[in-house]
């Protein structure tokens, strides 16, 4: 009996103390031509391990509240210890009263080149750069739940991004690419510049009403979520008027464009001409999506 109340105990423990992510890590080195090796699984098997057994914040999180993201990274080329990669990070939060995940974050990053010996151990170190493998994860970490805890609490999410932020700094002077400004509009440095940035400082709030108070309310009133969504979606248009076709927005539609054609494809009708007409007009590559959207 007292062995069965001491595992019950741990068992419980271990659920009160959950770590944030519940990741799966995907990776494909078809490219390579070399796809048997062994170093690939065991790369997988590690970074999965790394992921979701190291604590990233000193929130507690219970089980079901851990954060469902996905990291696939596809190897295009390995010599010895060296590898050239892109990684794909996708993450997504519950909605409330519903089974329904939203996606949240999905981002492809180009720029992926990193030096890995089977069985070497990951390990973190927020002031120090030992890894550009572990540097991009654990930035992709940070960047995760900042964007979660931005949709669950207005302006929550950047203590996260500032930690993402440190990565990048800590990470500039390697000269690995992605994290100086000189790697282009579309890295990791612009994506985390932009999320701090004065200039876009209305996008926390955009994620958080568009989910906590638009998609975590359709279960209590339909119609009215639906505008709240619409009216977070036209939002984005003051952050285009700065900065046309800015990385931000980009990165938004590429988590929510078949989201948001889903949602006024169907149910309680609104007045969605303003929000076709902003569609349109931020994110015209997506219009296949919204050609979906019924009147």
């Amino acid at each position: 009996m007292r062995i069965r109340i001491a595992i019950l105990a741990f068992f419980f423990v271990c659920i009160a103390n959950a770590q944030e992510l519940n990741a799966v890590v995907v990776i494909n080195a078809e490219q390579t031509g070399k796809a048997e090796l062994q170093v690939f699984t065991t790369l997988e098997r590690s970074l999965t391990e790394f992921i979701n057994t190291t604590k990233w914040t000193d929130r507690k999180f219970k089980q079901q509240e851990r954060i469902d993201c996905s990291f696939n990274i596809i190897v295009r080329q390995t010599n010895s210890n060296n590898f050239q990669a892109s990684i794909q990070v996708q993450s997504a939060r519950p909605v409330y009263g519903s089974d329904y995940s939203s996606p949240v974050f999905n981002f492809n990053d180009r720029d992926f080149d990193f030096e890995y010996t089977e069985f070497q151990p990951l390990i973190f170190n927020p002031n120090n750069f030992d890894s550009n493998l572990v540097s991009v994860i654990a930035f992709y970490a940070y960047t995760i739940i900042g964007y979660d805890a931005a949709t669950f609490k207005l302006g929550d999410g950047d203590k996260y991004f500032q930690k993402a932020r440190q990565i990048v700094t800590t990470a500039e002077p390697s000269n690995a690419r992605g994290w100086s400004a000189a790697d282009g509009a579309q890295s990791r440095f612009r994506l985390n510049e932009d999320l701090l940035s004065p200039n876009f400082k209305e996008f926390s709030g955009i994620l958080y009403s568009y989910h906590r108070t638009g998609l975590d309310t359709m279960s209590d009133d339909l119609r009215k979520s639906k505008q709240t969504i619409a009216t977070s979606v036209i939002q984005l248009k003051s952050m285009y008027n700065k900065r046309p076709n800015n990385f931000l927005t980009r990165v938004f539609f590429d988590s929510k464009a078949e989201e948001i054609a889903s949602v006024f494809s169907g149910g309680p009708q609104v007045n969605i001409s303003d929000l076709v007409e902003t569609l349109n007009r931020i994110a015209p590559t997506k219009s296949t999506f919204w050609r979906q959207i019924k009147f």
